[in-house]
């Protein structure tokens, strides 16, 4: 059943993947647009539907932390806000923060894992290196959170608690940014607690962080992943290449088919693709954006994905709000 779904409201087709031009798959979900004012310019099925922004969360986690006490400069601000691929000078990050904070790798609550960036995990797998929690994409939120916590005064081994001084500061800064505030707390893969938003509060959220005025923690989240877009994700990575393509633009995906994105001048577009694929939601994202007046010409690469037959494009993943 498309529409009605549990939790999401209605939903609508937002991309289809064409193979030598028959329609192979559809992708269905929630796409939204809003102007620098929030009003709506574009919306695709219940926008105001809750969903779990997963990852695409942490630039208002990071927030969160800055505002509880974690002094961050910029490429922690960075690292804290973004989803690594584990390559060493993420790691260095990651132990810098926690160095600051008188802790050691031990205190990540996060759980071990591989590192995504392709050659970084074939050496430690050729090192026998097993996975580590410091390599998971989280661990950079991890620890600004532990940074935060200790400036509390606080047990860094509770900080993972919604009770936790860090965690209700960062749900305080979420409603405030998303204008809303739903009462829906879960556990995200990490272990970090997660906070459901209707659709259109996540692209509102962006939007007063794209904007957001000089020497406030909004606009040091912001300008640290404008700055240091591959500490927000990694080479090659869509989130690092947006912000690296198109100068200004904030971007942040998460699993199970989330992102959002924003402007310097306060456009903002969050998407959710309900059968949690991430293949189209680079595309999607920036197609709103070229609905909003945004140039995304540069980033063409990104919207234009190609569909292999033994090697060779023979059709594409294709957007169709």
């Amino acid at each position: 059943m498309i529409n009605g779904v549990p939790g999401l409201g209605n939903v609508v087709e937002l991309a289809e993947v064409v193979r030598n031009g028959f329609v192979e798959s559809r992708h269905f979900g929630l796409a939204v647009a809003l102007d620098p004012d929030g009003k709506q310019l574009f919306a695709a099925g219940d926008v105001n539907a809750v969903v779990l922004p997963r990852s695409t969360a942490k630039p208002l986690q990071a927030v969160g932390c800055i505002v509880a006490g974690a002094e961050l400069d910029g490429e922690e601000t960075a690292i804290g806000a973004g989803s690594h691929t584990g390559e060493d000078r993420h790691v260095a990050l990651v132990d810098r923060l926690l160095a600051a904070a008188g802790l050691g790798r031990d205190a990540l609550g996060c759980p071990p894992d591989r590192p995504e960036d392709e050659a970084t995990r074939f050496q430690l797998i050729a090192e026998g290196i097993e996975p580590e929690k410091v390599r998971m994409n989280c661990s950079g939120k991890h620890a600004a959170m532990l940074k935060a916590t200790v400036a509390q005064g606080d047990d860094p081994t509770g900080y993972l608690s919604p009770l936790s001084t860090v965690q209700r500061t960062i749900a305080a800064e979420i409603e405030r940014l998303t204008e809303s505030s739903t009462g829906i707390v879960t556990v995200d893969g990490c272990g970090a607690p997660l906070l459901g938003m209707p659709l259109s509060g996540l692209a509102r959220a962006f939007s007063h962080l794209a904007t957001a005025a000089a020497d406030t923690a909004d606009s040091q989240v912001a300008a640290a992943m404008r700055k240091y877009p591959e500490l927000v994700g990694g080479k090659g990575h869509q989130n690092s290449e947006v912000m690296r393509l198109l100068p200004g633009v904030i971007a942040k995906g998460g699993a199970e088919g989330v992102i959002a994105m924003a402007t310097v001048d306060g456009h903002a577009v969050a998407v959710k693709v309900i059968d949690g694929s991430p293949r189209a939601t680079t595309a999607l994202a920036l197609t709103l954006l070229q609905k909003c007046g945004l140039d995304v010409s540069p980033a063409a690469t990104l919207i234009n994905l190609p569909i292999l037959g033994g090697g060779k494009p023979v059709g594409e993943i294709r957007p169709t709000i």
